[in-house]
């Protein structure tokens, strides 16, 4: 078992929060008429699959037990927010999805941050990894709706969009992963 509490508990909450990121594509994918977003939408998903049978992976190298409630909770909420994208619009599952996508990159790179302190570095690579994908999945949602009229509305009051986002990626200067804990060090 590991010795850290806070990353004990972003690893269980993460990988329920990944299947309940997979639920709400599923209904964001099935509910747009466009058939290369739709296909896209459904990469997120498989990606979102992926990053959770990863966090699975690291939880058994430490017998880090699945918490029921957070798989309870996080089942819930990703098949409401389905079931919503066939209701709420267009720009509204693109919105909420980018926004979600640019606060989960940080906890991937967190979860580095205490396996650090830890002095654990054979998880830097995956880390990593699913921080990036995470980052790419923000940028495309985002590049759906930047020229949107509601994009300035939603930008303030939601505080994410063109010019606020909740990491310090930037996919065009990116660290490689010897250097990325300078990555969401707030």
């Amino acid at each position: 078992m590991l010795n850290h509490p806070e990353l004990v508990t972003l690893l269980k909450k993460a990988y329920s929060a990944e299947k309940a990121a997979a639920f709400a594509y599923q209904g964001h994918a099935g509910s747009v008429k466009d058939m290369t977003q739709k296909v896209a939408i459904r990469q997120i998903e498989i990606d979102e699959w992926n990053h959770r049978s990863e966090v699975l992976q690291i939880m058994n190298d430490f017998d880090i037990p699945v918490s029921q409630w957070y798989e309870f909770k996080f089942h819930v909420i990703g098949k409401v927010i389905s079931g919503s994208c066939y209701v709420i619009g267009w720009f509204m599952p693109f919105y909420f999805a980018g926004r979600l996508e640019s606060g989960n990159v940080c906890e991937y790179f967190r979860m580095m941050h205490f396996f650090h302190s830890l002095g654990i570095t054979q998880y830097d690579e995956v880390l990593y990894e699913m921080g990036i994908k995470e980052k790419e999945h923000e940028i495309y949602f985002l590049e759906k709706i930047k020229n949107n009229k509601l994009l300035p509305f939603f930008e303030k009051i939601f505080s994410w969009g063109t010019g606020k986002g909740f990491n310090d990626i930037d996919l065009d200067q990116k660290y490689p992963v010897e250097q990325s804990n300078q990555y969401c060090k707030k």
